[in-house]
């Protein structure tokens, strides 16, 4: 375990480099796998180890809220990867002066009560959100979330996520104009986990 309790008074560069390090420990495997596409991987990213690591869901919540436009009034996504990454972010944006609604996208629409798609805070029609992901790589899960949100009538002004895998997700979210940025990408994750495996 890289991090320490300093997480929160850290410099963002090294915080970065510490939330690295520990994707390597925590969350990169390699192996045949199958990912939530149907892909088949000879590597997985299980995020939630990261992003439900007490140091780790801090340091992902001030990384992500440094990303964030200043109209930001909410961050959102699809329930469970991105639960613990929208609550993080919403929390350390309380401790910096900034009020930042935590979404939370169910896949089904519950089915009882108001059988909503969205948890959370109703915002103002037109409300600027930005939809948060852990790992990204057809693009899919993310896509889906804006399409909920939308469909409640905010703005999704951008695409955050832990890791691209470079396996299409930015294209697609170019396509669809919505401006896309990672903290990591899978090569830069691979090539850590090499030295510190070497």
């Amino acid at each position: 375990m890289q991090l320490s309790t300093s997480v929160i008074q850290s410099d963002l560069a090294s915080l970065r480099q510490s939330l690295l390090d520990l994707f390597c420990q925590v969350a990169y495997k390699e192996g045949d796998f199958t990912l939530s596409s149907g892909q088949q991987s000879r590597y997985y990213i299980n995020g939630k180890q990261v992003t439900l690591h007490p140091e780790g869901g801090a340091a992902v919540g001030r990384l992500l809220l440094s990303m964030l436009p200043d109209d930001t009034m909410a961050v959102a996504g699809l329930t469970l990867g991105a639960d613990p990454m929208v609550t993080a972010t919403s929390v350390v944006a309380l401790y910096a002066g900034r009020s930042i609604a935590p979404l939370i996208i169910r896949k089904e629409a519950k089915g009882h009560g108001t059988q909503a798609y969205i948890e959370g805070l109703t915002l103002a029609a037109d409300a600027p959100v930005v939809v948060l992901e852990d790992v990204v790589t057809t693009g899919q899960s993310a896509l889906k979330a804006v399409e909920r949100l939308r469909a409640a009538g905010y703005r999704v002004t951008q695409i955050l996520a832990l890791v691209d895998r470079l396996q299409g997700g930015a294209e697609l979210y170019a396509q669809e104009n919505i401006p896309f940025e990672a903290i990591f990408s899978i090569q830069e994750i691979q090539a850590r986990w090499a030295e510190l495996n070497a």
